[in-house]
């Protein structure tokens, strides 16, 4: 049974508050790229561990990053003059009992798959790099999976919150609607590369949006800003159809573009993402695992993605605070807001936290012993069921990005 702290906040839930601040870096963004590759790599190397041993051993593959490569765009198609470049960094196992498994081959495997099902214009083949920098790890956290129960790798902190502010929806909301099928076949132009910040004062709430545009598509400078504002009013029209307690939303796209410069006055690119020529990226730059950069909430700085999900708590609590905070929203009554916070040290088990903490916005009338029972009663059955969580994490049920 784990030992709760529970306290009442004082302060106002988020949508009450006079500012807010929250940001989302699309599926094509760099930083995004990273962590969804490294993901991506983490499942697969869970697979082959399972086949080959039984069991999953230890990697972290969270140190990867992507350096841009070089283009020209140009309008009506430009060219790719050197490929971007994935490096995968820091540790995996390769041996075990005699023998061997490719852990290099199989990153670069997973990494072209997840590029060739999510970036439309970009050859893995032709317009990436892969380095492979993954070395053994130490004995001591090798050890970690031949215990009889996993251990905390790691002294570390994670919180998660619920539930989300309309604004933080709305965020979700825009990056889905520009990168979904229906406005990638209507507006071929757009790339993967997608980031929305949004910046709510009160009830009134400002979009800024940087969205990559595909050159081949664009016939000329007119064409590129008209149908720029097709887009920016669509999207301007989808959102406010799904007002709930805002009065108003304004989207702004691509602020930087300057009419009559030509090329240099448009976010153009050859493959839609910036990661060909203008912006790297790095595992734990990019959204946190609820996919969102809220910048008023707490926020873990621990990179989830590639970490291990058997043992890295930095990865299993992130998930798992969420997840129960969501929980007990769901299913505790007379709660407004709720803030969820397990930290773990380093050689415990991993269902065993040296603090659990639970912080609560009430309603009107509503008391703190009025709700602990049931708050307990959420948080201990999840920390009996951690393995199972786990196990769930290796298959990739549980997007982080």
């Amino acid at each position: 049974m784990a030992n709760i702290d529970f306290e009442e906040m004082c302060q106002p839930p988020m949508d009450k508050q006079q500012t807010e601040l929250v940001e989302r870096k699309g599926i094509g963004h760099p930083d995004t790229i990273c962590d969804a590759i490294m993901e991506q790599v983490s499942v697969a190397l869970c697979k082959e561990y399972q086949a080959s041993f039984g069991r999953v051993l230890h990697f972290n593959i969270d140190k990867g990053m992507l350096s841009a490569g070089r283009s020209a765009p140009h309008i009506g198609g430009g060219k790719v003059l050197e490929m971007m470049l994935v490096l995968f960094g820091d540790r995996a196992t390769s041996r075990f009992e005699g023998k061997r498994i490719d852990v290099g081959d199989i990153a670069e495997q997973a990494a072209k798959v997840w590029i060739r099902r999510n970036l439309r214009f970009v050859n893995p083949d032709r317009h990436v790099l892969f380095q492979n920098q993954l070395k053994e790890g130490s004995p001591e956290l090798r050890g970690i999976f031949n215990r009889d129960v996993p251990v905390a790798n790691d002294t570390v902190v994670a919180a998660g919150y619920a539930p989300l502010t309309e604004t933080e929806q709305v965020v979700l909301d825009a990056t889905r609607y520009l990168n979904s099928a229906e406005i990638k076949e209507k507006y071929p132009e757009t790339g993967e590369d997608v980031k929305v910040l949004a910046y709510r004062r009160n009830r009134k709430l400002l979009l800024t949006v940087s969205m990559a545009y595909v050159d081949r598509f664009i016939t000329n400078e007119q064409y590129y800003f008209d149908r720029k504002e097709e887009i920016r009013l669509a999207l301007q029209e989808y959102l406010t159809s799904q007002i709930k307690t805002l009065d108003s939303i304004q989207v702004m796209l691509n602020t930087l573009d300057d009419p009559g410069r030509g090329e240099q006055g448009m976010y153009l690119t050859v493959l839609g993402t910036s990661a060909e020529g203008a912006d790297g990226g790095q595992v734990g730059r990019g959204n946190r695992v609820n996919r969102l950069i809220a910048l008023n909430r707490p926020i873990s700085n621990e990179a989830v993605a590639g970490k291990n999900p058997i043992s890295h708590v930095g990865k299993i609590y992130s998930v798992l605070t969420n997840r129960i905070a969501s929980d007990i929203y769901a299913r505790v009554p007379g709660i407004e807001e709720v803030y969820v916070w397990l930290c773990s040290q380093i050689g415990q088990p991993i269902d065993n936290p040296m603090a659990t903490s639970v912080q609560l916005c009430l309603k009107e009338g509503v008391d703190l012993a009025d709700v602990k029972p049931q708050i307990e009663v959420i948080i201990n059955n999840e920390l009996a069921t951690i393995y199972e969580f786990t196990l769930e994490m290796a298959e990739g049920k549980y997007q982080i990005w």
